[in-house]
Formats: structure tokens, C-alpha cells, sequence
């Protein structure tokens, strides 16, 4: 492979593919990821750290024969984590953070074969729609470097849909699979909660709002993933009931009839932007046309005692994880090194009492069954993904001052008011690349399926994907 070009034309499978043929070998695509980190990060700030030495060893030490053995990789500084491989979370106060073994999905990552060159940005401690931590700058969008490339794996979003590598990892506590798979025109796979392993450090991260996996290109390479990776580690705390099958083998199987409920307004009653109107509308009939039956329907929940609940359980792992890191580095949590939302989210959490974590755990439960009840209707909820195109640079300002912990947590759910239901509940969503704004940046639509379903989600993904490709369309800045 001569050219950094022909390495960005081809998804994880596709590069395996070649390896395996030994048409390429790992090592010439560990360079063309470098040569490619080298060329657009000045324009992204995606990548923060380039592992050179650690792939070289990986290289030199053989790499597994998992089903992509030889793809360039990189991982999102927060939650998982490498041996030795730097985790800032984005801020000032985790700085130097590093940990001496790989979580289990890490682990799982190398034995599915890939080669890890390089970390990437997220917002401080991940709570942010955007990914612009003043301890790293701004990430901007490829398809404009003027917008936010989303979060709070805007990193991983920016360096995949700019080629650098096929796949990255990502992880989402509201949306922050989602909502940068939307503002990058990628898939973006929240699996089911205990689908994937969070050992050894989590039981269920986020009182189980959170998830672990990754950003693709093509909804093949997410299902092949999720096969590589899924299932319990000794000791877990719960896990999903497992598939029938090999999830790849769902993409090319089509769906039946489904009965597909689809949102035009969010629970919060946010205005949502006529360009993700558009979009969604196009959706509904793109679905209508391949026989599916849609109906405008939405689950009845309690929003307002949704959205408390949210706040709660954030701002008491935000807490508990400022202080974890601190304590590593003894440091001290304050406003010198955190960001003003953080810092007013950290003193939000030492402020709950252990009744109030409970009442919103109880909330949680209540937000579950309601959408359970709903589900047991329809196969598939619709909506966009975010209520606007991807935000201008600036608009989510994590360090304004004189903003509260709650008002922080409105903006972020103003922005994203669609993905965080699906924490909550734990079922999985995915977000499609399936539409363009009157300015040309992507537009993802979320399709959310019943909990231990992705096997629905992929047939109607791989479906959606055939009908509306999207794979070869790439943005100004590329590799």
C-alpha cells in the first residue's frame, strides 16, 4: 500500500481483509495511521498521544489472529484504559494518570488484533456534548473545522471520519457514542448495558448508565466488533443475554416488517432544527419504502424527574471519579485545575446525600419501565440523534463561569435531548450517518431497539446502509 489514499478507502474488515491476503502487512498500515495522524491532526487536535513504541512492540511481538489483526486503533482517554498509556480525561487534574494493566475490553481490543497507535481527546471527565478541554484545545469537525466534532468522543469521531484509522474507541454515559457519530457521519453503536465488559475497575459504570465500544465507518465493522468483544468477564456484575447468532451475520440478513415508532419532538419538548427535521423525515419514508410500518409515537415519561435523575447520578460519579484521580496524583480537586462546570458539578456531588443518589436510582427504574412498556409495541424508536447539525466551536462552554451544575446538564440534554433515554434504560441505539444539512455537515438519525436487540438494530442498519450508503463520502479534511 503506497499511498495514505488507498489506506483510507478501506473499513477494519476491509483492511484485514488485505493483511490476511498479505497483499499489506500490519506494519505498513501502523505507518500509513501515523503518516495519516501526522498530516490532519494540526487541522483536528483528535489525537493527543502517539503510541509509536508500543505498536512497534505490539508488531514485534505477533499480533492475535482475531478478525482485524493488523488495523491501526486508537483509544479515548477516559474510562478504559492501557497499561502505561496516558488517561487525562481530558483535564488538569487527572494529568499524568496512568494505570499499570489494561481494563478487560482493552484486553479484548488486542485480541481481536488491533495495533494501538495513539489516544484521543474527550471533554473533562467526559461530561460534555463537544469535545473542547481547555487542557487539550479543540477538537473541530473534518467537515468543518468551525464545529464541534461532538462528544464526548469527539476525538475518536474527528481522527475516523478523517481516515486516520477505521475504528476508535468510545464510550457513552448520554449520548457520547452517538452524538459524534452524528456530527461526523459515522456509525455509532451504544450496545446493550452489560453487553460489553467494564472490569476490572467498574461493576456497572454510572449506576449503569455507562457503556464502552466504539465509532465506525460501516455498520459490518461495529457488528464484527461487538461479536470480538461482547460477553461477561469473571465476576461482572450483570450482563446481557447473548445473541442467536454472530451479529455480522445479521447485517446481511434482511429484517422482517418491523413496527417502527418514530419522534419529531423530544421528551424535554426542545425545538429541534428544521435540517434534522428534514432528515428525519426522509428517514421515515426511506423506512416506509423498504416496507416497514412507521407511527408517530413517543414513550410517556416524566421528564423533569428524568432529567434530576440524570443530574444526580452524573455529578455523583463526576464526584467520585475528580476525587479517584486526585487521590492517585495527590492533588486536591479545585477550581485551579477543573473547569468551571466541572468544578460546580464536583461540588453538586459532595453536596447529595446518599437518600437523594437512591430516590434517583429509583427514577431511573421507573424512566426503564416505561420504555418497556412502550417496546412491547414497537421494534424500533426513531428520532434524530441530536437536536441540531453539528455546534459551532464555542457554543457548549464547559469553563463559563456562574453556571450551575443543573443548568450545565440543560444545555448539554438541550443539545443531545434524544440519546440519554437509552442510558437510562440500557437498550441499545445506534446512529446513522443518513442525511446532510443545507451546509453540508452530516446529520445522524437514532434508531433504538428493545434491550438485548441488536440484532434488529443490524439487519435494519445494514438494510438502511445498502439503500443509503454512505461509506465513500468523505469530508475536506482526510487523510
Amino acid at each position: 500500500m503506497t499511498k495514505i489514499s488507498d489506506y483510507s478507502k478501506f473499513d477494519g474488515l476491509g483492511l484485514a481483509d488485505l493483511v490476511r491476503r498479505k497483499e499489506v502487512t500490519p506494519r505498513e498500515l501502523k505507518d500509513a495511521a501515523l503518516a495519516g495522524i501526522e498530516k490532519v491532526n494540526p487541522h483536528l487536535n483528535a489525537v493527543v498521544s502517539v503510541l509509536h513504541e508500543q505498536a512497534e512492540k505490539e508488531l514485534d511481538s505477533g499480533l492475535p489472529d482475531g478478525p482485524f489483526a493488523g488495523v491501526p486503533f486508537l483509544i479515548k482517554e477516559a474510562v478504559l484504559h492501557a497499561a502505561d498509556v496516558p488517561l487525562s480525561m481530558g483535564s488538569h487534574l487527572a494529568k499524568g494518570l496512568t494505570f499499570p494493566y489494561d481494563t478487560e475490553l482493552m484486553a479484548r481490543f488486542r485480541k481481536a488484533g488491533f495495533v494501538t497507535v495513539g489516544t484521543t481527546t474527550t471533554p473533562e471527565f467526559a461530561y460534555n456534548a463537544t469535545t473542547e478541554a481547555v487542557f487539550y484545545g479543540p477538537t473541530r469537525n473534518p467537515w468543518n473545522p468551525d464545529h464541534s466534532a461532538g462528544g464526548s468522543s469527539g476525538g475518536s469521531g474527528a481522527a475516523v471520519a478523517a481516515g486516520i484509522v477505521p475504528i476508535a474507541h468510545a464510550n457513552d454515559g448520554g449520548g457520547s457514542i452517538r452524538i459524534p457519530a452524528s456530527c461526523n457521519g459515522l456509525v455509532g453503536l451504544k450496545p446493550t448495558r452489560g453487553r460489553v465488559p467494564t472490569g476490572p475497575d467498574y461493576g456497572e459504570p454510572l449506576n449503569g448508565l455507562g457503556i464502552e465500544f466504539a465509532l465506525t465507518r460501516t455498520v459490518r465493522d461495529a457488528a464484527a466488533l461487538l461479536d470480538a468483544v461482547a460477553g461477561p468477564d469473571p465476576g461482572c456484575y450483570a450482563w446481557a443475554e447473548p445473541p442467536k447468532r454472530p451479529y455480522l451475520e445479521e447485517v446481511s440478513t434482511p429484517p422482517r416488517r418491523l413496527r417502527i415508532a418514530y419522534m419529531t419532538r423530544p421528551l424535554s419538548g426542545v425545538p429541534v432544527d428544521r435540517d434534522c427535521l428534514k432528515v428525519l423525515n426522509e428517514t421515515v419514508q426511506l423506512c416506509s419504502d423498504l416496507g416497514h410500518e412507521l407511527v408517530e409515537a413517543a414513550p410517556q415519561i416524566d421528564n423533569e424527574r428524568h432529567m434530576l435523575a440524570t443530574l444526580r447520578i452524573w455529578t455523583a460519579n463526576l464526584h467520585s471519579m475528580m476525587n479517584g484521580a486526585a487521590h492517585a496524583l495527590q492533588r486536591t480537586p479545585s477550581r485551579d485545575h477543573l473547569e468551571a462546570t466541572s468544578w460546580a458539578c464536583y461540588q453538586y456531588g459532595a453536596a447529595l446525600t446518599a437518600a437523594e443518589l437512591l430516590e434517583a436510582l429509583d427514577i431511573q427504574a421507573l424512566v426503564s419501565r416505561a420504555a418497556g412498556r412502550f417496546f412491547t409495541d414497537y421494534d424500533v424508536l426513531l428520532s434524530p440523534t441530536t437536536a441540531h447539525p453539528p455546534l459551532p466551536l464555542g457554543v457548549l462552554n464547559a469553563n463559563a463561569e456562574g453556571v450551575d451544575a443543573q443548568q450545565w446538564t440543560e444545555q448539554i440534554f438541550t443539545y443531545a435531548p434524544f440519546t440519554n433515554l437509552f442510558n437510562t434504560t440500557g437498550q441499545p441505539a445506534i446512529s446513522l450517518p443518513l442525511g446532510w444539512s443545507s451546509t453540508g455537515l452530516p446529520i445522524g438519525m437514532q434508531f433504538a431497539g428493545r434491550f438485548a436487540d441488536e440484532a434488529t438494530l443490524f439487519q435494519l442498519a445494514g438494510q438502511l446502509e445498502q439503500a443509503r450508503p454512505w461509506k465513500d463520502k468523505l469530508p475536506p479534511i482526510c487523510v
